[in-house]
């Protein structure tokens, strides 16, 4: 430690979890489900960035219940906020006036939602954490963990958290608080796509090197009351096509709650190569859709969120384990893209750290690697799961999305569903980061996007504030350029600086003077939903998310 480092209080726990989504709070619980059934103890503690529990959990979602079946197997009477099973579901393909549905049945049994639940992922994760701290769980909500601490030998000894009061300058103002040393015998990495910390220990570990690049997908979402005779409780709808083109994935789904509510959101794969695209105006425009538009007609929108989405899969699992702890849930990336479904599999891989790490306790070990996890992994339903679904992925970013992409995945999943794990395509590869995919602006036209209406479409600014997003204003940006004249003198001039359209809450813009003359690179981070798309799709890879203050970001509620 430097002799400039701040003094900080130091807590020893036997697990760190960091992140209180599905896979850090199932890690958690069934830590402390095994030292009662051995009659022993593990200390747990889970340190959240959001300002509570679930503030920062968006999910579409349609839940597998098959990690809660075993993680809790009695869910169903402790009191849980899923209540609504999937009664029915339809897959369309859209086009710019109308659509054609396709027939159910023919659809492979992966895809099928029997058997699952709509939810709300924020809500289960704050009855999750109930249950976590009735267990004896100690959860810090508003608590960032801005930096990862090691011992002497290199392994994981732990994280610093809760660091807050630096100004703008940089300078300590009258009311910082160093924050604290949370330091365990493991430390389990939940922080959910793009984590600032996985991102450094992936780097630091080589975790990655022998798997292909991650790719991902930027899901917006918002949240509508409708009239009552719309409502279809239980129902779900999965569309692709229009707007998007043959060459840009993704795809809109529409959950209907039991109370007149649904989840409405829209996916748009990140490995486009049009730098034009506008990920937040596809959605918009996606709601101008007649049967859309009919749907939303008389209703209100009372929330509005956005974050990345894992969709490598198979091939981009990184390794699991570092010395001194694992990567757990979306922090690897098990997310199976044509389920459109990743809560069970982080839930599961949460279960399966944690009982990797509370049998190394018991045995008296501590900041080594946790190699039942990784063997407990590849002998899981999760990695058999994902080896079915791995090449949709990549054959739908190979042949689009109508000209065979979407059909050839089908067959692929069937042929899995006959022969578990067999595909005539072998394992396909996905070839290029999202990053790279981009392509320079000259080769592209622009698009032209609807101006908002302000009845079903909005502006990028409006939307914000129906997500509670708040930062405290004088703190340091924690979006951070690696080369500050890059956006202006390369990301401007080959690319039209794609920022200014892929962020869904206008942080970035080009500002000019009033004769189009001597830009700027503007960068409001007090809008920041904390969805990493920045870190992820900018074509030069110069921007670098990092943890605001804890408590900062977007405060969801019901998402």
């Amino acid at each position: 430690m430097s002799s400039d480092a701040p003094e900080r209080e130091t807590m020893e726990f036997d697990i760190v979890i960091v992140g209180a989504g599905p896979a850090g709070l199932s890690a958690a619980i069934r830590a402390k489900q095994l030292a009662a059934e051995k009659g022993g103890d593990v200390n747990v503690v889970v340190v959240e960035k959001g300002s509570e529990v679930g503030a920062h959990i968006l999910s579409g979602a349609v839940l597998d219940p098959s990690g809660l079946d075993a993680l809790l197997p009695d869910w169903r009477d402790m009191g849980s906020p899923i209540d609504t099973p999937v009664m029915s579901e339809s897959f369309k393909v859209f086009g710019n006036s109308g659509s054609l549905a396709l027939p159910v049945f023919a659809m492979p049994p992966m895809v099928k939602n029997h058997g699952c639940y709509i939810v709300s992922m924020g809500n289960v994760c704050r009855w999750l954490a109930e249950q976590a701290e009735g267990m004896g769980v100690e959860i810090y909500p508003g608590m960032a963990a801005s930096a990862v601490l090691y011992r002497e030998d290199g392994s994981v000894r732990g994280v610093v958290v809760g660091e807050m009061g630096i100004g703008k300058d940089g300078e300590k103002k009258d009311s910082y608080e160093p924050g604290m040393e949370l330091v365990g015998k493991y430390v389990l990495i939940g922080e959910g796509v793009r984590g600032s910390l996985a991102k450094q220990l992936i780097g630091k570990y080589n975790l990655d090197a022998d798997s292909e690049p991650q790719k991902f997908g930027i899901g917006l979402k918002e949240l509508w009351e409708i009239a009552p005779e719309k409502s279809r409780p239980g129902h779900v709808q999965h569309t692709f096509g229009w707007p998007l083109n043959n060459q840009t994935g993704g795809g809109s789904f529409c959950y209907h709650y039991n109370d007149n509510t649904i989840a409405l959101g829209f996916v748009v794969h990140l490995n486009y190569k049009n730098p034009y695209i506008y990920p937040y105006g596809e959605f918009q425009k996606f709601k101008l859709h007649p049967e859309i538009a009919a749907l939303l007609e008389g209703g209100k929108r009372i929330a509005y969120g956005s974050r990345a989405i894992t969709e490598g899969g198979y091939q981009s699992v990184p390794k699991l384990i570092f010395p001194g702890g694992a990567l757990i849930g979306c922090s690897a990336g098990f997310v199976n893209v044509p389920r459109i479904k990743g809560n069970h599999n982080a839930m599961l891989t949460g279960m399966m750290a944690a009982e990797a790490a509370y049998e190394a306790i018991a045995a008296g070990r501590e900041g080594d690697d946790l190699t039942a996890y990784a063997q407990a992994y590849d002998a899981s339903p999760v990695k058999a799961e994902l080896k079915k679904s791995r090449n949709a992925k990549p054959l739908w970013s190979r042949f689009g999305t109508l000209v065979g992409g979407i059909a050839l995945a089908g067959f692929d999943l069937w042929t899995n569903t006959i022969i578990p794990g067999f595909s005539i395509f072998g394992t396909l590869g996905h070839g290029k980061t999202d990053a790279e995919a981009t392509e320079p602006a000259e080769k592209h036209a622009p698009i032209d996007y609807p101006k908002p209406d302000g009845e079903i479409t909005f502006d990028r600014l409006t939307n914000v504030a129906f997500s509670a997003t708040n930062h405290e204003e004088d703190q340091p940006a924690h979006l951070k350029l690696k080369d500050p004249s890059i956006p202006i003198n390369v990301n401007l001039p080959v690319y039209a600086e794609p920022a200014q359209r892929y962020c869904p809450a206008g942080v970035y813009e080009v500002v000019t003077e009033d004769d189009g003359a001597d830009p700027k690179f503007q960068i409001n981070a007090q809008n920041c939903v904390h969805c990493k798309t920045c870190d992820i799709k900018d074509p030069s890879q110069n921007i670098e998310w990092t943890t605001p203050e804890g408590g900062g970001g977007p405060n969801y509620p019901n998402m």
